[in-house]
């Protein structure tokens, strides 16, 4: 039987190889054509709106973000330029990047998987958003894009690999950190892809890198320079929320082993910190 708990070094040429073998989607035009227009030092609201009205799971997508609870102030939006509005530009960016890649991910994939996989996603990006309002020295704009996107590599993975259901069942049975075992599999692992997909779709550079190093102990290594503090920070956001997440849903928590205890030394947080963020998010899930 494979030995699931031995740990696989992956040099720089495998990883390469192993890439290469990969499809990794390309960016939409029309999600090029949003980015344009917020990247503008003074970008037209009206325009955004126009170009995400013309994508009926796009503006779907914007809506229900503008009303979830991590947005919503007072009463619903029913426009897509009210929720543009509400949102904000970087935001906007968010979830057109979302919807786009929620579809171009869907081809091949289980119904099912897909809509609990996001479903998880937006939880995370939720929860991550809370965590950040609470301490300083990160956008909380920035903990919920991230939190979406750190682990949308894994549909890729699972498109490309046949048995890759079956490397995910087997990481939560034996409670192997998954990407020891893609490693061991595959010869790459979903941060690697996730860091690819995010650069080739333009999103921010911390992001790109907190996707990259999420599952590195060596990540919270302040003596490490190639991880900033912002994208130390953001990982550190993701770990936490993770694992409250899994605490209020009491579900087994495969991702983050002992990162968690990295992630709350790194960011301050004690017991009574993390019981307060619990009812936060208790309140806001509800």
């Amino acid at each position: 039987m494979e030995q699931l708990t031995s740990e696989h070094e992956l040099g720089f040429d495998e990883i390469n190889q192993a890439i290469d073998s990969i499809e990794i989607p390309s960016c939409p035009a029309l999600v090029t054509q949003v980015m344009a227009e917020a990247q503008k030092d003074a970008p037209d609201l009206a325009v955004i709106s126009r170009l995400i009205s013309g994508d009926v799971g796009m503006a779907a997508f914007t809506l229900k973000l503008a009303n979830s609870p991590f947005f919503r102030r007072g009463d619903g939006t029913k426009s897509v330029a009210e929720a543009v509005t509400r949102l904000g530009t970087r935001n906007v960016v968010c979830v057109v990047v979302a919807a786009a890649l929620r579809t171009r991910l869907s081809d091949g994939l289980p119904e099912a998987f897909l809509e609990q996989f996001w479903n998880r996603a937006g939880q995370t990006a939720s929860a991550a958003g809370l965590i950040a309002r609470q301490l300083r020295g990160v956008s909380p704009d920035s903990a919920y894009t991230y939190g979406l996107f750190h682990d949308a590599a894994i549909p890729v993975m699972m498109r490309r690999f046949p048995d890759y259901p079956s490397t995910l069942t087997e990481a939560a049975k034996h409670k192997v950190m998954l990407p020891s075992l893609e490693s061991q599999r595959y010869r790459c692992d979903h941060a690697v892809v996730g860091g690819l997909l995010a650069r080739n779709w333009m999103l921010p550079t911390a992001t790109v890198q907190a996707i990259r190093h999420h599952h590195e102990p060596g990540a919270y290594d302040l003596a490490l320079d190639t991880v900033t503090d912002e994208v130390r920070t953001l990982v550190a956001i993701v770990h936490v929320a993770e694992r409250l997440l899994s605490d209020v849903f009491d579900t087994e928590d495969n991702e983050i082993g002992i990162l968690f205890d990295q992630a709350c030394d790194y960011l301050g947080l004690n017991a009574d910190d993390l019981n307060d963020l619990k009812d936060d998010l208790h309140e806001a899930l509800a």
